[in-house]
């Protein structure tokens, strides 16, 4: 491990876990079952708050879930869920933000075809850093993926595909390490944005990863996501906003747009989102780096 990494894991490092035999219980994640195809219309976007826990350490989530309605406006509160069968994709949000401040991608996942399960934490460092909030999240998906067997939801996701995660910042953080440092062997799909190197890519994971970043973030430093991005296996893929910072990409279309494409693709097996890729980055003060096969 470099000095370089080393530093950032002192500083900001994050971690997950998931050991197991199911993709309940975090095990491998198997023989891919996908669903029969990418949905093709946007859907109206419900949400259920659930009060868990790991142990004592409080888990509550939200989770977002195509719903019934007209696509657009705001996530109603307990809304009937739609017709079908949609992948898990998790997003943890950053320091001192919340779900609610992170509907601009959760929002666009959900209407897209997802369960996005997006628990509210109150980050601290030292979590992040000794691996428990990657820990939760893995509990999260493993809680999510039981939501299929009882209660509004069940039937409605895909428990046989694995599973895709996201996040922002300390959330990117436990994205990446939850393909690194503490792997969960059932992602296929992953988009840490703004994050650092949270250690080597684990030869358990198998995942399509995304990586978002602003080249000129002063928060998290865009050259330890870059040695993320370089030690990451294929297939994978690095948007840099050019001049951006830790957020500015946020009021940018070609995020989400790119982002619900990559987990269209990873998840839903759709090649036609897969090369609409290119182009959902592509415009002034972007740079697309794509290495798919």
């Amino acid at each position: 491990m470099s000095m370089q990494r080393r530093t950032f894991l002192a500083l900001s490092a994050a971690g997950a876990a998931g050991v197991g035999a199911s993709l309940l219980s975090a095990g491998q994640a198997g023989a891919l079952v996908r669903p029969q195809g990418a949905p093709t219309t946007p859907f109206a976007v419900g949400v259920r708050r659930y009060d868990w826990t790991r142990g004592s350490r409080r888990c509550t989530t939200y989770v977002y879930y195509p719903a019934t309605g007209t696509p657009g406006g705001n996530p109603v509160t307990n809304a009937p869920v739609a017709a079908g069968v949609f992948p898990v994709y998790n997003f943890t949000h950053g320091f001192g933000s919340s779900p609610q401040n992170s509907l601009f991608i959760i929002r666009a996942l959900a209407a897209a075809g997802f369960i996005v399960p997006a628990p509210h934490f109150n980050h601290n460092f030292t979590d992040v850093n000794n691996g428990n909030t990657s820990k939760d999240v893995s509990q999260i998906l493993t809680n999510t993926l039981a939501l299929n067997a009882s209660g509004p939801l069940t039937g409605h996701i895909n428990t046989n595909i694995g599973v895709g995660v996201s996040g922002h910042s300390l959330g990117g953080m436990v994205t990446h390490g939850l393909l690194t440092s503490w792997p969960d062997r059932r992602i296929i799909s992953a988009n840490p944005q703004s994050c650092v190197d949270m250690g080597n890519p684990s030869s358990s994971v198998s995942a399509k990863v995304l990586f978002v970043h602003g080249d000129r973030d002063s928060t998290t430093q865009y050259s330890s996501a870059r040695q993320a991005y370089a030690e990451m296996s294929r297939p994978k893929a690095f948007l840099t906003f050019i001049g951006g910072n830790h957020t500015s990409f946020w009021s940018d279309r070609r995020f989400p747009n790119t982002v619900v494409d990559w987990a269209r693709w990873s998840m839903y097996g759709d090649t036609t989102a897969r090369d609409r890729l290119p182009t959902d980055a592509a415009g002034p003060n972007t740079r697309w780096e794509a290495a798919l096969n």
